[in-house]
């Protein structure tokens, strides 16, 4: 019996001291709570017992038959095909291939295609700005390729389609069809300049441009725009199948700057040329424009100067107007034109005659669009900006004179009126729409303001 006991210690010992070999930090445990324990009462022990990693593994294969056979997923699922459709604006880099790749098309038919045809080659490929639809199948193959611009001022707007015509063929064809005049209400705040602000609101920089003509009688625009100042406009936008092409010309608009409120709406009488009122109805017309540019910086003011070619101190009896080559000049005011043609340092130069002795000049143009004897009305295009003549470089020179001699255009733009007030009879209409004026400034202004917070 003793003997037996003691084989028994034996072989528990063997055992313990192959297991503290083996599982050290187990040992380590167990000590570690009798301690913690200090000896009284219940306490665990660690598990003793053989460690998982140290069985035998064994691994079982066994076949199942699929329940789909050889039949593919679609046979035992109903599912019904479907249309992916896709939009966006052509780039001037775009080829067949980078143009489908963006639109989710993975067609090589279809690319070929697009690159062999003369029609899209000529409308589609390598033009920007256009608006492009896609409709392809549930595998990406091409079903419908839609192209829309609008080429000139008519109204009307082209619309190239591209078809999926079966067995992997295609065609396309060029359509002509009206565009539909809609309307869109936006605001913006001013932290940097009105054409930052005007992106930020996802708002066309022709809007911007307009903006800056309504009030430029109001807000000078290159130095007195301050940071927190406010806009909401309400403009039209003019679409094709839906999709916006262009925007139009602004219908109302609203300018918070430096603690001032300017407000203008557009408004025809019957019979009368349409013009900018305020919304109680006061005209904004002036006699003269104060810019024969579209919104710009000016780069040498009507003062004395270092003339840039003859490096001489000399009077500047002008406005140098700093812009691309071929952006639009426009005559100030209505009157006939006098000269058109070349002259002197000048260049291409235009003169026109107003009422009251006053004249007009436009000289360093690149293109001439009017003749001597022509009347123009204000805003009217008459030529292009350019260098020709002693220019440094594209600009336009801008002068006005009265009875011969040189005045500052700009400060007489600003003291000019032909203040033109609504009749009686037109007051009411005037009214109704100021009212719905008002409102969708309204809107734009607390849609601008949840944006800012």
């Amino acid at each position: 019996m003793k003997h037996g006991l003691t084989t028994a210690y034996t072989a528990l010992a063997e055992r313990l001291v192959l297991i503290a070999q083996n599982h050290p930090k187990r040992i380590a445990a167990a000590v570690a709570a009798v301690l913690l324990t200090g000896g009284g009462g219940a306490f665990a022990v660690a598990n003793l017992g053989p460690d998982a990693s140290d069985l035998p593994i064994r691994t079982i294969t066994h076949a199942a038959t699929s329940l789909a056979e050889d039949q593919p997923l679609s046979a035992l699922v109903d599912i019904p095909s479907y249309s992916l459709y896709r939009s966006d604006t052509t780039r001037s880099s775009d080829s067949a291939e980078s143009l489908l790749q963006r639109m989710g098309v993975a067609d090589p038919a279809a690319a070929a295609f697009l690159r062999t045809n003369e029609l899209v080659r000529q409308n589609l490929l390598g033009r920007a700005g256009r608006s492009v639809t896609t409709e392809t199948t549930d595998d990406h193959r091409l079903t419908l390729l839609t192209a829309r611009w609008a080429p000139d001022e008519s109204g009307n707007f082209k619309r190239l389609v591209v078809k999926n015509t079966g067995d992997g063929k295609f065609s396309a064809n060029i359509e002509t069809a009206p565009l539909t005049v809609g309307s869109r209400f936006a605001g913006g705040v001013i932290r940097n300049s009105l054409f930052a602000a005007t992106d930020a609101s996802n708002i066309p920089d022709s809007v911007a441009v307009q903006l800056a003509d309504v009030f430029a009688n109001n807000i000078d625009f290159h130095r007195s725009l301050r940071k927190d100042d406010r806009f909401s406009v309400v403009y039209e936008t003019l679409e094709a199948d839906g999709e916006p092409l262009r925007a139009g010309r602004v219908l109302s608009a609203e300018f918070h700057n430096n603690g001032k409120t300017f407000d203008a709406v557009w408004f025809q009488e019957p019979g009368r040329k349409a013009a900018y009122y305020t919304l109680n109805g006061d005209s904004m017309q002036r006699a003269f424009l104060t810019s024969p540019v579209e919104f710009t910086r000016i780069s040498s003011a009507f003062s004395m100067r270092m003339h840039p070619i003859l490096k001489t101190w000399r009077a500047h009896n002008g406005t140098d107007l700093a812009a691309p080559t071929g952006t639009t000049v426009r005559t100030v005011g209505d009157g006939v034109v006098t000269f058109a043609g070349v002259q002197n340092g000048y260049g291409n130069v235009i003169y026109i005659k107003h009422s009251g002795e006053q004249e007009t000049v436009y000289a360093h143009l690149s293109s001439v669009d009017v003749k001597q004897g022509q009347s123009v009305e204000q805003g009217q295009k008459i030529g292009a900006v350019g260098s020709t003549g002693w220019a440094t470089g594209p600009h336009l020179h801008y002068e006005l004179r009265v009875n011969g001699e040189q005045r500052d255009p700009m400060a007489a733009a600003l003291a000019s009126d032909a203040s033109r007030p609504i009749s009686k009879t037109s007051r009411p209409a005037f009214d109704r729409l100021a009212e719905n004026m008002r409102i969708q400034l309204s809107s734009a202004a607390l849609q601008t303001t949840a944006r800012a917070d």
